[in-house]
């Protein structure tokens, strides 16, 4: 496994436990609902969908970004309802319950992606090898 996959999976992991850490700071500090916000908003739909064995490609970075913040939002709206359900719910169990998600997800290959297994780049080299075996004048 490539550094940089594994510096993300170990980020990714220790970024919910963070988040708890800043929740136990002041009540209006940024320093609290910055990391808190972040967490919950980005960190569970990367750990499902960005940690790829054989890396991303460029479409397929930009896919799994545009897809991380709402696919995390899904989760913590069902973590949430599951908790006021159990009438269990309180930020601390909240974050605890999303950190270890996140902690046992990053350990996981992600979710493979469209762009990822056939993305606007081979299409890209597909194109540029069709014009490269024309010739010029060849009227198409």
């Amino acid at each position: 496994m490539a550094p940089a996959h594994l510096r993300l999976r170990i980020g990714l992991a220790a970024s919910g436990w963070v988040a708890l850490g800043a929740a136990a700071l002041p009540g209006g500090s940024p320093l609290r609902w910055i990391p808190v916000l972040a967490f919950v908003a980005l960190a569970p739909g990367l750990a499902l969908l960005h940690p790829q064995p054989t890396g991303l490609r460029p479409g397929a970075r930009l896919e799994a970004l545009a897809l991380a913040a709402p696919v995390s939002l899904s989760l913590a709206t069902l973590a949430a309802t599951s908790l006021f359900l159990l009438e269990g719910f309180s930020t601390t169990a909240f974050l605890v319950s999303l950190a270890v998600f996140v902690t046992v997800v990053a350990a996981l290959p992600g979710v493979p992606l469209p762009a990822a297994t056939r993305g606007a780049v081979e299409r890209e080299s597909a194109r540029a090898r069709i014009r490269a075996k024309r010739k010029p004048g060849d009227g198409r």
